[in-house]
């Protein structure tokens, strides 16, 4: 059979979309792009109810183009949501992400009578999932590390979607980065649901798992995912600090920059927290670049409230913001609260948003020029190569040969609106 694959949402599923193509490739089954489809696997996101239009969009988009393949629907729509799913009529198999196993076996025992299989996520589940040995046309690999979260965030489906934490082992860590090192990966990225909370219960932390990473030869740099700033303490920065290894940008997601907002989004920090952490870290770690996400027009905000929070970020300065609108999500505790903002609102309080923060990425460009950092490049378009610093600064450089996959020292000549320009040395 040949397999098509459509992913939605983040990181760990793009992830597990590339276990699930392994996974086929290794039954003797093929997944081209090219060819017409007998199978088509949707990987489905669930973080807002636009996610889930999305993937009812792809679901009649798939029989549209391939009516007599197989459909399958599987992802955090599917677990959260399993009885809509179930109406789905476009969807021939329909399984929950609590393993993916589970996908391959159906896709293998089908005989033409629907499937439908939603186990519920579990208190004691233990980690479980495919492994990968590459990573689909990137330089980059990302390895899941985590999965789940404990948190409930009041406008969050996530912990339904994905369950309690659940944290891999070191040994198929290792395993994993040695595989990816064997085909050519240099840089990892490690990424969960819950990154910060990888280890809970375990007596391991999340420092354990990046220098697992480190100590494989063929890797030479390893990244980590989107943190929750309130699990970051100085022993963790302390401890990163000491992988030359380890690239110093950190993915802080804010969300907001009011405390009266992140009070009723259950979040477990303030601003001055934030704040505290920010200095911290850079502190610790020379150039370091701080990314977030920040939401606008959660229910009850404010005017005071969102200039509030575009103070506090234009304070932080950002080398990089996504900036999106707080979009309702029924099972959520923010669904019922009073207040609600329009949508209007919404929409002008993003593009505010996005002006400051897009001031704060500029400055930051700027604070690079003139300095030498190591690229990793992994494009080249009629002589031009790009790639990024440790510290996640796009990087564009003439050249007269493809540079993909290689390191280079690199000195920052000039910054544009969202990368830099530079030449080798």
């Amino acid at each position: 059979m040949n397999f098509h694959f459509r992913t939605l949402g983040c990181k760990v599923n793009q992830y597990e979309t590339q276990a699930m193509k392994e996974a086929i490739i290794k039954l003797g089954h093929t997944a081209d792009e090219s060819s017409d489809a007998d199978a088509v696997i949707i990987n489905s996101c669930t973080v807002t109810a636009e996610s889930d239009r999305k993937t009812r969009q792809l679901l009649n988009r798939a029989r549209k183009d391939s009516p007599g393949a197989v459909i399958v629907l599987t992802g955090c729509m599917v677990q959260a949501f399993p009885e809509k799913a179930r109406d789905l009529k476009e969807a021939d198999i329909i399984i929950g992400n609590r393993d993916a196993c589970a996908v391959i076996n159906a896709v293998n025992c089908y005989n033409d009578s629907k499937i439908f299989k939603v186990d519920e996520h579990k208190t004691g589940d233990g980690y479980t999932g495919l492994t990968i040995t590459g990573f689909s046309e990137r330089t980059r690999a990302f390895m899941k590390i985590e999965d789940g979260c404990n948190r409930y965030c009041s406008y969050c489906i996530i912990p339904k979607a994905r369950g309690f934490v659940r944290s891999r082992s070191l040994e198929s860590i290792k395993s994993e980065a040695e595989a990816l090192a064997n085909n050519g990966y240099i840089e990892i990225v490690l990424v969960g649901i819950n990154l910060s909370s990888y280890g809970l219960g375990t007596g391991l932390s999340l420092c354990d798992a990046v220098d697992a990473v480190c100590s494989v030869s063929g890797v030479k740099r390893v990244r980590l995912g989107s943190l929750e700033p309130d699990c970051i303490t100085d022993e963790t920065l302390l401890r990163l600090a000491k992988q030359e290894k380890f690239c110093p940008q950190f993915h802080l997601s804010l969300q907001s920059g009011c405390d009266e907002t992140l009070k009723r989004m259950n979040r477990r920090y303030d601003t001055a927290f934030y704040y505290d952490l920010v200095r911290r870290i850079r502190s610790v770690f020379d150039n370091a670049s701080i990314t977030t996400d920040i939401m606008v027009g959660f229910a009850g905000e404010t005017d005071e409230e969102f200039a509030e929070s575009v103070d506090f970020v234009k304070k932080i300065r950002f080398a990089r913001a996504h900036i999106f609108a707080y979009s309702r999500r029924a099972g959520t505790v923010a669904d019922g609260l009073p207040n609600q903002v329009t949508n209007a609102v919404k929409r002008r309080r993003a593009g505010a948003m996005a002006l400051a923060a897009k001031q704060s990425e500029k400055d930051f460009l700027n604070s690079q020029v003139g300095g030498v950092f190591p690229v990793l490049f992994e494009t080249e378009k009629n002589g031009v190569n790009e790639g990024y610093t440790p510290n996640y600064t796009r990087v564009c450089v003439k050249a007269p040969s493809d540079l993909k996959g290689q390191i280079f020292n690199v000195r920052i000549t000039g910054a544009f609106d969202d990368y830099v320009i530079g030449e080798i040395v």
